[in-house]
Order: structure tokens, then sequence, then C-alpha cells
């Protein structure tokens, strides 16, 4: 059995190996129809991005557009290693977790 490895122990070359590589398998899955599959390895390679970014760029209290989701801003109340804990304006006002890869420049 293959030993899972964790994105936070990759440096940036293999963390853009393990995306190239997540993103075909998501290509090849989306053209099989596998609608399932090609939605759990989309996540996992925006889970992979987050770890290339630098939380420290990413402020509470700042309101940042959602990737994949225009016209639909996220404000951050405070951040866990590359998650960012918040809330969606005009949502339900539930707070939620957002990998900040998934988060656009500050709007």
């Amino acid at each position: 059995m293959e030993k899972e490895t964790r994105y936070s122990e990759l440096n940036e070359y293999e963390l853009k190996q393990e995306i190239a590589q997540l993103r075909e398998k998501a290509r090849k899955a989306e053209q099989l129809g596998m609608v399932n599959e090609f939605a759990v390895l989309e996540r996992k390679a925006i889970m992979a991005q987050a770890y290339l970014l630098n939380p420290k760029e990413f402020k509470p209290g700042e309101i940042y557009g959602i990737e994949g989701d225009p016209g639909v801003y996220f404000k951050i109340d405070y951040l866990n290693g590359v998650f960012a804990w918040g809330y969606r304006l005009g949502g339900t006002g539930k707070e939620e977790a957002l990998p900040i890869s998934m988060l656009n420049q500050k709007k």
C-alpha cells in the first residue's frame, strides 16, 4: 500500500507535479463522464494549490471573490493554515472554511 504524502510535506516542484497529475486525471474522468471522480480530483488540485500560496497575503477582515463562483464574495474572519475561515456575503451567515487558493484578489 502506498504511503499517503501530505501536501504540507511537499516542496514547490513536487506540488506543481501533483497538481498537473491531478488535473490530467480530472480531465480524463470528465471525458469518461465520471462526474464524482472529476469533482474529487478538482478539489484535490485546489487543495494542493493552496500550499503554493502564502497565507500571510490573506488578511482577516478583508473581502475576496470566490474562484468559480462569480459575484459571490467571502469575508475572512481568521486563517488556520491554508484555510480561510469566514462567511459568504449575502449568504446564510454560516461560518465555513475555504482553501486560500479559492480566493481571488481583494474586492
